[in-house]
């Protein structure tokens, strides 16, 4: 016999965010950085039992719903855990066989005193867009550039504005994107979608970033760039640089232009990695097996490695090991035990009905189609100030507002956008968010430093505000709610 369900209150049901939000505080003051790697998991975890006990003590909700719940979101989020794995494999792979090395090289090759800054912003993003991970560029390719920039005198605040700028473009669009992917799976949309429809905002938005930064890097003092000619000679000396390297994203790019699923497209891509990392890397492959010369089961082995494992190569350049060192699908694997512990804290929330009580908070502001990306973003933002991380802002977003876009008329593919725009490129603005603590500490630039130089991550949800008041390219569907 089925026992009535009595809808918690809101106060009772932000309990658990304050919970989590207090748990996050001490983890990131302990961990910084390294919150992902365990802590911010326990944080969900015990914030989900606080949800679990409120809910059975005093709504006398039965655990089989709660559990049923968090299943259904496990199970919402099993294509996303897969295509994290493959991206993994794709960032080692394209790394190993050249590919990413062969696009940096290309791009470096462009930059020229006076368009430092509007380079190192493209630059990152052709990076970022490869690698799909905004860390890791900034970490890697975006240290390099800070170097650089400083020995020109350029100010610290803008280099650091223009890299991350660009990294975080990259991060937001590429579909080896960890955010990108959790966004649009959170959301029930699916990828492609998700990032077609992103552009729409996120190239005018890119746009306006180049032309600043274009403007300002004509008007300041420049000096020699001798630091990028030793930077592509020791890759140059490190990989085989080929421009039919660039075959590997061209199929890719072609298999993403026919529209087919994201999963047979990323394996695709790791496949063709692997074929060319066997012809033109040979000896770095044999390097990673472990053996002086390279046979069929040695090269399986370094195949293999390279997808799921981590890989060392040493350049001669600590900035450049850092580079072109990767993680496979083993360094997706804090991401993907962080996604399974936000999907329990937002079963049991969604289960306990508290999710949805929480909601009504913003449904008095919700009228039309501008006001509901308003208070997504004004949500997504809040939740990164208050989670200090930018994946649980998104879920808790794209989870919170899923039913009401529904309820307004409102497509999904909105939803994930407006949360992207918002959740993904604020977190790093954010003195005490993850995103903004490990930047400040990888660039060595505060947070309040360079944060009113980041004119991508600034203009991005103000471009997205506009795009929703003007109604482009946005569709009224027919409302399952007559209010």
């Amino acid at each position: 016999m089925q026992q009535p369900l009595k809808t918690p209150s809101v106060w009772v049901s932000l309990i658990p965010l304050v919970v989590l939000t207090s748990l996050l505080y001490i983890v990131i003051r302990n961990f910084g950085g390294d919150a992902i790697c365990g802590g911010s998991q326990i944080a969900l975890l015990s914030a989900a039992s606080v949800c679990v006990m409120l809910s059975i003590g005093i709504y006398r909700y039965r655990w089989a719903v709660l559990e049923e719940a968090i299943v259904d979101n496990i199970r919402a989020s099993a294509s996303g855990i897969i295509i994290l794995l493959l991206i993994g494999a794709i960032a080692g792979t394209w790394m190993v066989s050249g590919v990413v090395p062969t696009m940096i090289c290309y791009g470096l090759k462009i930059l020229h005193p006076s368009f430092f800054l509007v380079a190192s912003c493209v630059i990152c993003a052709i990076v970022s867009v490869m690698t799909g991970s905004s860390w890791t560029t900034i970490a890697t390719i975006g240290v390099a550039l800070m170097g650089i920039g400083q020995a020109m005198g350029l100010p610290d605040g803008w280099i650091a504005g223009a890299i991350i700028s660009g990294a975080y473009f990259g991060d937001k669009i590429s579909l080896l994107s960890d955010t990108t992917v959790l966004a649009s799976s959170t959301v029930g949309v699916p990828v492609f979608t998700h990032i077609r429809y992103m552009l729409y905002t996120t190239v005018p938005a890119f746009i306006v970033a180049l032309a600043v930064f274009t403007g300002v890097g004509l008007c300041l003092d420049h000096g020699d760039a001798t630091h990028i000619d030793s930077f592509v000679k020791t890759l140059g000396a490190t990989f085989r640089i080929s421009p039919w390297l660039l075959l590997v994203p061209f199929a890719t790019g072609i298999l993403i232009a026919r529209k087919l699923p994201a999963i047979v497209t990323l394996f695709a891509a790791m496949i063709f990695a692997c074929v060319a990392m066997l012809i033109a890397q040979p000896e770095l492959v044999a390097r990673i097996a472990g053996v002086e010369s390279l046979d069929f089961m040695s090269g399986c082995r370094g195949v293999l490695i390279s997808c799921y494992g981590s890989t060392e190569i040493t350049t001669g350049s600590p900035q450049l090991d850092e580079l072109v060192a990767t993680r496979g699908m083993a360094g997706m694997l804090n991401t993907i035990w962080l996604i399974i512990c936000a999907m329990c804290f937002g079963g049991v929330m969604t289960g306990s009905g508290m999710l949805r009580s929480l909601t009504t908070l913003f449904l008095r502001f919700v009228r039309r189609t501008f006001s509901a990306v308003a208070s997504t973003m004004g949500a997504a933002f809040f939740f990164n100030l208050c989670t200090a991380d930018q994946y649980i802002s998104i879920i808790l977003t794209g989870r919170l507002f899923k039913d009401l876009y529904r309820e307004r008329g409102l497509e999904e593919r909105l939803l994930s956008r407006s949360v992207e725009d918002s959740a993904t490129v604020t977190s790093v603005l954010i003195p005490w968010n993850s995103c903004g603590m490990t930047q400040a500490t990888v660039l060595g630039v505060s947070t309040f430093a360079y944060a009113p130089y980041c004119i991508f991550n600034i203009a991005s949800p103000l471009v997205s505000l506009i795009v929703a008041a003007v109604g482009w390219r946005i569709v009224q569907l027919k409302s399952q709610n007559n209010d």
